[in-house]
C-alpha cells in the first residue's frame, strides 16, 4: 500500500514511537483544462468504489477496535487493508481537490502515484483505545467545519484552477492543509496512529527565498509541497476563511434542521384528527 514503513527517528514534540502520519503531495503544476473542468464527473466510478470500500472499512474498524482493546495494537491484515482504503481515498481526495491533475488507479498500492501518504501503526493506548469516541469528538467537530467550509468555497478554488491552467501556491497550500488534517483525522478514527491530528495550519512559515542556481532533475519520486507543509499568510488566511464559512454552514445547516423538525412537529398537530361526540 502507499505508505512508508522504514524506521526514522521520532518526530519532535512526539513520544517515542508516536508518529503523526504524513502526507506527500507534489508541488502545484500545471493541470488540463479539460480534466479539471470534468474532474468530479471523471471520478464518479472513484467515488462509487470509494464508498463501497468505505462501508468494508468501517466494519473492520470496528473489528480492529476489539482487537486493539485486547492486544494494545492493530492485527497487521486489519492495520494492512485500512492503511491501504485510506491511501487509496486520500489519492482520490487530493485529486478531487485539485492539488494533483494525476487520475488515481484502482489500487491500494500505487507507488508511482505522486500522493502518498506515510503510515506507522504501532503500539496503542487501550484506555485510549476505549474510549477513541470520545476522544475523536474535538478533531470530528474542526474535520466537520472544514468539510462544510471546503464546500463553500470549492467552486471558487476550481474556477480559478480552469481559468489559470494551475493552482495558486496560497490556494494549493490552504486546501493541502485542509486533505492533511482530514487523512490525519481518519487514520486516528481507525486507530492507525496514536497521534492525535493537529497542525492544521501548516509546520511553520516558509523561509524567504535565496537566489540559489538551478537544480539538476534527479530520476526519483517528484518532491513534497507538504512534507513540511509551510503555509505563508496568505494561505493561513485562507484557512481562517474556510473555518468561518465552515461554522456558519454548519449553523445554518443545524437551524435548518430546526426548523423542519418544527415545522413536522406542527403539521403533526394540525393534522391530528378531534374527536367530538
Amino acid at each position: 500500500m502507499t505508505t512508508g514503513w522504514t524506521p526514522r527517528p521520532p518526530q519532535p514534540g512526539f513520544p517515542p514511537g508516536e508518529f503523526l502520519p504524513e502526507l506527500d503531495v507534489p508541488p502545484p503544476g500545471r493541470q488540463r483544462r479539460w480534466t479539471v473542468l470534468l474532474r468530479l464527473l471523471l471520478l464518479l466510478p472513484q467515488f462509487i468504489v470509494t464508498a463501497l470500500l468505505g462501508i468494508a472499512a468501517f466494519f473492520v474498524t470496528i473489528v480492529g477496535w476489539f482487537a486493539a482493546l485486547i492486544q494494545g495494537r492493530l492485527p497487521a491484515g486489519i492495520a494492512g487493508f485500512l492503511g491501504g482504503f485510506l491511501a487509496y481515498e486520500t489519492r482520490v481526495t487530493a485529486s478531487a481537490m485539485l492539488l494533483v491533475d494525476r487520475y488515481p488507479p484502482f489500487s491500494f498500492d500505487a507507488p508511482d502515484h505522486p500522493v502518498r501518504i506515510e503510515l506507522r501503526p504501532g503500539e496503542l493506548n487501550r484506555l485510549a483505545v476505549l474510549f477513541r469516541l470520545v476522544l475523536m469528538i474535538p478533531a470530528m467537530i474542526v474535520s466537520t467545519v472544514l468539510q462544510y467550509g471546503w464546500g463553500a468555497v470549492c467552486w471558487v478554488f476550481w474556477l480559478i484552477t480552469l481559468v489559470l491552467g494551475r493552482m495558486p501556491e496560497p490556494v494549493f497550500g490552504a486546501v493541502a492543509a485542509v486533505a492533511r488534517f482530514r487523512m490525519r483525522y481518519q487514520a486516528y478514527a481507525m486507530m492507525l496512529t496514536s497521534a492525535y491530528p493537529k497542525r492544521l495550519f501548516g509546520d511553520g512559515s516558509p523561509p524567504v527565498p535565496a537566489p540559489v542556481p538551478a537544480p539538476v532533475p534527479a530520476a526519483g519520486p517528484p518532491p513534497s509541497a507538504t512534507r513540511p507543509l509551510l503555509l505563508g499568510t496568505p494561505a493561513r488566511v485562507l484557512l481562517v476563511l474556510i473555518l468561518v464559512l465552515g461554522v456558519a454552514g454548519a449553523a445554518a445547516s443545524q437551524s435548518v434542521h430546526i426548523r423542519r423538525e418544527r415545522w413536522n412537529y406542527d403539521v403533526g398537530l394540525a393534522t391530528v384528527p378531534i374527536r367530538t361526540s
